[in-house]
């Protein structure tokens, strides 16, 4: 029996369990489920991405039988192979001429994080029915339940119908949005998991330079038209890739801002203040965040002005 496949299948049923405890309802309950994806990563992070394959499958059969078919489904697809395809690519390499490794780089696993959040919703919103009326209605229970639980204030007129339809035009930009966040923090958890206990083969990545190909632009600005265009699960992904890379593009520059800003006098107060503005401003500091990540990613705004060495600062002796 190859070493990976009894590693993929402790993984597959620890992440089946954690999986399954959401069913408690607790709040260790969901901490537990949102940590279930983790074992599929560590083991396809520090043996081999097969182990997380078979983690996945050996999971969703898991749920499939404990719990019901759709359980065991949606955990294979929104959990399972997603940490395996992200894991494969955290460590895709290549031998370069002079004899390095080439990882592969992590603007392109940012990309294809936002990619995946994406299908996780997708999935989320389809399976296991696919129908597009189907998810509306389940969009207007939410929306019913929300507004009878905290109601519209006094004389505001809200005309359920509309209501309804912009919460399903928004749900997904909102939704991917959080699970590219997930994501990252899984991917980046997991790799640091692998790293202490010595088995990831990748040396440690200089997070801060991440940059995301020219062609992630394209493929955010495509999704933007098609959102307000196109009908159907169509239209939620295409508006669930727009929520992703919006995020994506955002973490983009926040880890520009630390990348321009190393070795440079004020660090500690100017990365102080950025994280404060992002905690009390609402989000408003994200989109000058997302609109620099955009031009930095189209026009290559890092490499053209903060490619240099950063000021040092020069200390008079002191007098004798």
């Amino acid at each position: 029996m190859s070493h990976f496949i009894p590693i993929g299948i402790g993984a597959g049923l620890v992440s089946a369990l954690l999986t399954a405890t959401v069913t408690q309802g607790s709040a260790i309950a969901l901490v537990l489920y949102l940590l279930a994806p983790i074992p599929i990563l560590v083991a396809a992070l520090g043996w081999d991405h097969r182990a997380g394959l078979v983690g996945a499958a050996v999971g969703g059969i898991a749920l499939s039988i404990t719990l019901e078919p759709v359980s065991g489904l949606g955990f294979a697809v929104a959990s399972g192979l997603p940490a395996w395809w992200l894991a494969y690519l955290v460590l895709l390499g290549r031998a370069a001429p002079d004899g390095t490794m080439e990882w592969y780089p992590l603007g392109r696993l940012l990309a294809w994080i936002a990619g995946v959040a994406a299908l996780t919703f997708l999935a989320a919103a389809a399976v296991p029915d696919f129908d597009y009326a189907l998810y509306e209605m389940r969009v207007r229970e939410a929306t019913d339940a929300l507004f009878s639980a905290q109601p519209p204030p006094p004389g505001a007129e809200v005309d359920a119908d509309t209501l309804a339809g912009m919460v399903a035009s928004l749900a997904p930009v909102f939704a991917a949005q959080g699970f590219t966040v997930i994501l990252v923090l899984y991917v980046w958890l997991g790799a640091k998991i692998v790293q202490i206990s010595g088995r990831l083969a990748r040396p440690w990545p200089d997070v801060p330079s991440t940059l995301m190909p020219r062609e992630a632009v394209y493929a955010f600005l495509g999704a933007v038209v098609v959102a307000n265009l196109a009908g159907g699960f169509v239209g939620v992904f295409a508006g669930a890739l727009t929520g992703a890379f919006v995020m994506a593009f955002a973490l983009q520059g926040l880890a520009a801002i630390h990348d321009v800003s190393r070795g440079r006098p004020g660090r500690v107060f100017l990365l102080f203040g950025t994280y404060t503005l992002i905690l009390f401003s609402q989000g408003l500091i994200l989109v000058a965040m997302l609109l620099f990540g955009i031009a930095d990613s189209a026009f290559g705004i890092r490499r053209r002005f903060f490619s240099g060495r950063p000021p040092t600062i020069t200390r008079k002796p002191p007098k004798e």
